[in-house]
């Protein structure tokens, strides 16, 4: 009957060649596993995958060289099934072509090659082998461990692989030190997805590679203001000075969060090319803009930005009129003397006529402050008339000191520092006390000034 068998696995129609396979399943290993072994050597890969099925039945010692001889079958079905059967027979003998599995171009049949191996008992005994076991399994996590020999197999993943893979790849470049991991980070930026790109700006950025700075310039220019706002802070810090004239371009971008922390970094990195971009912010629609530029041009510490702070202290918030202050001491503790300021005289009498009430606070006291210097002795000319004079301010400020808003307590105490006048101490002494840190620190400032 062995013939009749063998005919049967010749038949012109596959499906009568899997069932003569399908019957050989049940039958004797003296009767089934030589013709099973002649099937997989069939021209179709269902028929041959078939044959391994059948065989994986049987635990007969002839079976595990032509099953090592499937692990090099064009098809990976057949390919992934011939490492899963061969761990299954537990024969040592397949070990060296198992290993070699371990470089399929496929997934599944490396996946496969790994667990047959652990089943085997194999470990590892070179740096490649062990690279080549951690991208088996798919746990890129564990990549980390290998150190720089796991760089390439990482860069290929992030080159050829899904983009899940390709986001953990990145992530475990990230922990990996050794300057060779800067080339697939970059190559990174130019990823789909969102979840790519930052993550490995952020890995770029902690890296402060100068070799960088040329892939993330392009990335503030990116569609997502995330990714635009990640690529400024690695620019900072992989370009230096570099990124300048890139960051003053990015101070006129469509989101807030951008040009802030454009701003921001052109502050940090204290250019004095960045001083004409930065004046500029001082007027944007956006409170924390102004802020954040008033801060950075007090960080650079330009006296060209005077005249321009001078004017942002009769701003509309009281968060970007201290921020001005602080910057405008930063840069000239006697600012009140220059130049640009005496020019201003005249805007900030007509801003002390203003109906906004701060607005002309501010006012009078920018020009008190001009009038305490020789140099202009008469900025406070006439201004008893407005009803606004120190005497009048403190019975406002001594309500105002207790408001339930926060701006108008930070806005009262920073006049009450402005007045240095023994008689607000006890108002200082309450806000020193206040709920809010920005109000406190300049209470005690200003208490200690007066000490």
């Amino acid at each position: 009957m062995l013939w009749w068998k063998y005919q049967q696995l010749r038949a012109w129609n596959p499906k009568t060649r899997i069932e003569a396979i399908e019957k050989l399943a049940k039958a004797n290993p003296e009767d089934a596993v030589d013709p099973l072994l002649f099937a997989l050597k069939d021209k179709k890969v269902e028929v041959r995958c078939a044959a391994m099925k059948a065989l994986s039945k049987f635990r007969e010692a002839k079976m595990v060289e032509p099953l090592m001889q499937m692990l090099k079958d064009p098809m990976a079905e057949a390919r992934t099934l011939a490492a899963e059967i061969l761990g299954q027979l537990g024969d040592s003998r397949a070990m060296t072509e198992l290993v070699n599995a371990l470089r399929d171009d496929e997934t599944t049949v490396r996946a496969r090659a790994s667990r047959s191996l652990e089943r085997l008992g194999w470990e590892p005994e070179t740096e490649s082998e062990r690279v080549l076991k951690v991208t088996a399994t798919g746990n890129l996590n564990d990549f980390a461990g290998l150190g720089p020999s796991a760089v390439q197999p990482l860069a290929e993943i992030l080159r050829t692989g899904a983009p899940d893979k390709q986001l953990s790849a990145v992530q475990a470049l990230s922990q990996i030190e050794d300057d060779r991991v800067i080339a697939p980070l970059v190559s990174a930026l130019k990823k789909n997805d969102t979840a790519i790109r930052l993550t490995a700006l952020g890995a770029l950025e902690r890296r402060a590679d100068p070799k960088a700075y040329d892939g993330i310039e392009p990335m503030l220019t990116d569609r997502n203001s995330n990714v635009r706002v990640a690529a400024i802070e690695a620019a900072i810090q992989c370009g230096g000075g570099r990124a300048v004239m890139a960051l003053i371009k990015r101070l006129k971008d469509s989101v807030w969060e951008v040009r802030h922390s454009a701003i921001k970094g052109l502050g940090a990195l204290g250019e004095s090319a960045a001083v004409d971009a930065l004046c500029e912010m001082l007027k944007d629609e956006d409170r924390d803009v102004r802020e954040s530029a008033a801060s950075a041009l007090g960080r650079i510490g330009d006296k060209r930005a005077i005249g321009h702070l001078v004017q942002v202290l009769i701003d509309t918030e009281s968060s970007v009129r201290a921020a001005a202050a602080n910057a405008l001491d930063q840069i000239d503790h006697k600012w009140e003397k220059s130049e640009d300021v005496r020019r201003m005289v005249p805007e900030l009498k007509k801003a002390a006529e203003s109906n906004e009430y701060w607005t002309r606070h501010s006012a009078i006291k920018i020009l008190e402050r001009i009038s305490a210097s020789a140099d202009e002795p008469d900025a406070l000319e006439k201004l008893d008339d407005l009803g606004a004079r120190p005497q009048a301010v403190f019975v406002v400020l001594a309500e105002l000191i207790r408001d339930r808003n926060r701006d108008l307590r930070l806005a009262a105490v920073q006049a009450l520092e402005n007045l240095e006048a023994k008689s607000a101490e006890p108002l200082l002494a309450a806000a020193a006390t206040d709920a809010d840190q920005y109000v406190r620190q300049i209470a005690h400032r200003a208490l200690s000034a007066l000490a």
